[in-house]
């Protein structure tokens, strides 16, 4: 070879950027679809593998029914590759792509393209492997291996959904693609006028509401003699000042009869005990709004105390039926007079007005458990915080502990979850009532046609098919609330319909590992969902567990 031809060959390699080779990824809206996360998931960045990633074994629930992968070739130059599919029972699933199983990745452009799944004409789980040789000189051939995990259900095998549009791998365009994309454009334009028409109307709406508590009690005096003087502000109070307040305890009963025409004598003493004055209450914003219920933040002056206190308010709206409010109230009473650092029981209660009664709650700086987890994996505010398994066991122990006192004062809590704890900047976690949690979070709970909305994916299956709750049934709770805080507040079961849980559960399916979540600690989670109670471990069972597992982590911090 000439030395002229070594230098062209030379100067033809420096030019060239074949140092990447090519990119692979997964993007936002598949990573969503699969793992419930907003972010990329690269498999191979500029030539590198993840190696990591490559190696987990995706769940692809049983309404996807197309897995879209996307590259980039980076060397300047077509990209050789091959690729082939490995299913385990073929019966129950089949599959095609929509590239060649050999070509070239192209150059120039992303492009996405999808393996569909084709499920049989029955139940199953079925592993799957996707290989692809990509060759990036003649001498260097990189080989991946993608395993999934496919979850195939009779009622769902004839899915026929919406097609994805994919992103194509060259500039010519079709007339028909162009003809549906202008029709997609119209429709677009169409349901964007719509949701604009409909978003002008709930806000109108809410903010005539909202001038009640906050707005319409401007300019009234207080009734309550602690209201003159405190330099509290420009706060309002909760109602009118003009209420009186209560000044027996018959009058509460009178009131809680109109509520609920067969009170329990418990719940009626109750509320006897703990009733508050009505305009010693003032809010300040609202925390967090549903259909029939709101909690507020607000501030209570005690009788006899030099300033007030901070506290969150829950109460039913003016719209709120009989039932509804009635429902708060005996949800919100259900951990009053108990003391332990991991509850949240309720500080006072008014039923003054029953058209608006509400519940007091000390307020320490917490903040909903879900919506925290949900801040951590997105936040609009700054970079997500993230939490270490450390950090996640030290918040489950607190969580357990609450549970195991609820127990030995023979209390059942039936609806163990993260929307029910609350917890602060310094992880301290608090377990709470579950009033207004159907509707706050209207997400996680399901009606089977029993008109019961009730928590349906994170109930055990006796209490699914029989709604019987015993220690065992929060047992299985606890797990979920366990998965919920290594996924970040993902939503369990989100590929299963509600009315099918109970023979999926049944049938042995169960919650996936979490992605970075360890083997000790997923095992503590499948102890807990034993399809049968006695074989589930008890409280103090599984805060032996943790503690274990806790003193591993910090042999190594």
């Amino acid at each position: 070879m000439s030395l002229l031809e070594l230098t062209s060959i030379l100067l033809l390699v420096l030019a060239s950027p074949a140092s990447g080779y090519f990119n692979l990824f997964l993007s936002k809206a598949e990573v969503r679809k699969l793992m419930g996360l907003q972010a990329e998931l690269f498999y191979v960045r500029e030539g590198v593998i993840n190696e990591y990633a490559i190696k987990f074994v995706v769940p692809v629930p049983a309404q996807v029914h197309k897995l879209h992968f996307t590259w980039e070739n980076l060397a300047g130059r077509p990209l050789p590759y091959t690729m082939d599919v490995d299913i385990s029972n073929p019966s129950a699933l089949s599959s095609s792509l929509n590239i060649s199983q050999a070509g070239e990745i192209p150059v120039g452009v992303l492009q996405t393209w999808a393996l569909a799944l084709h499920c049989g004409p029955y139940d199953a789980e079925v592993d799957l492997s996707l290989r692809i040789n990509v060759s990036v000189s003649r001498r260097n051939t990189t080989s991946l291996e993608f395993r999934r995990k496919k979850i195939c259900l009779k009622e769902k095998s004839g899915y026929t959904g919406p097609e994805e549009v994919l992103v194509a791998a060259s500039g010519s365009t079709s007339g028909g693609q162009v003809f549906y994309a202008a029709i997609g454009c119209a429709c677009a334009f169409i349901a964007a006028i719509c949701v604009l028409v409909v978003a002008y109307y709930v806000r109108d709406k809410k903010a005539r509401r909202h001038r009640d508590p906050l707005q319409e009690s401007r300019g009234l005096s207080s009734a309550c003699s602690v209201e003159r003087g405190t330099g509290v502000g420009p706060a309002q109070t909760f109602l009118s000042p003009e209420t009186p307040p209560p000044s027996a305890s018959g009058a509460s009963a009178s009131t809680y009869r109109r509520l609920d025409d067969r009170p329990s004598r418990e719940l009626h003493e109750r509320i006897n005990e703990i009733t508050v004055q009505r305009c010693r209450v003032r809010l300040l914003s609202i925390e967090m709004e549903g259909t029939f219920g709101r909690v507020y933040r607000g501030s209570y002056h005690e009788e006899g105390a030099s300033s007030p206190r901070d506290v969150l308010v829950k109460t039913a709206a003016e719209h709120a039926s009989q039932s509804q409010v009635a429902l708060l109230l005996r949800e919100g009473l259900a951990l009053y007079g108990l003391s332990h650092p991991a509850l949240l029981p309720v500080l006072g209660v008014s039923i003054e007005d029953r058209s608006a009664p509400f519940l007091l709650y000390p307020h320490t700086g917490y903040k909903n458990m879900k919506r925290f987890l949900l801040r951590c994996k997105l936040s609009s505010e700054g970079p997500p915080r993230a939490l270490t398994t450390q950090e996640v066991v030290e918040m489950a122990l607190q969580a357990a502990k609450g549970v195991q006192y609820l127990h030995r004062k023979r209390l059942v809590h039936r609806d163990l979850a993260a929307r029910n704890c609350v917890v602060d900047d310094d992880l301290r976690v608090q377990i709470t009532d579950n009033a207004l949690a159907r509707d706050l979070f209207p997400q996680d709970y399901h009606c089977l046609g029993d008109n019961e909305n009730r928590p349906i994916k994170w109930l055990a299956i006796e209490s699914l098919l029989g709604k019987t709750f015993t220690t065992a049934s929060d047992v299985w709770a606890f797990g979920v609330l366990l998965w919920e805080l290594t996924t970040l507040a993902q939503q369990p079961y989100v590929e299963v319909d509600p009315f099918e849980m109970a023979s999926y559960l049944r049938d042995g399916y169960r919650l996936a590992q979490p992605i970075n979540c360890p083997d000790e600690l997923f095992a503590v989670m499948a102890y807990c969902w034993a399809m049968s109670p006695d074989e589930r471990p008890t409280f103090g069972q599984l805060i032996v567990c943790l503690q274990d597992f806790h003193t591993q982590l910090t042999r190594y911090v």
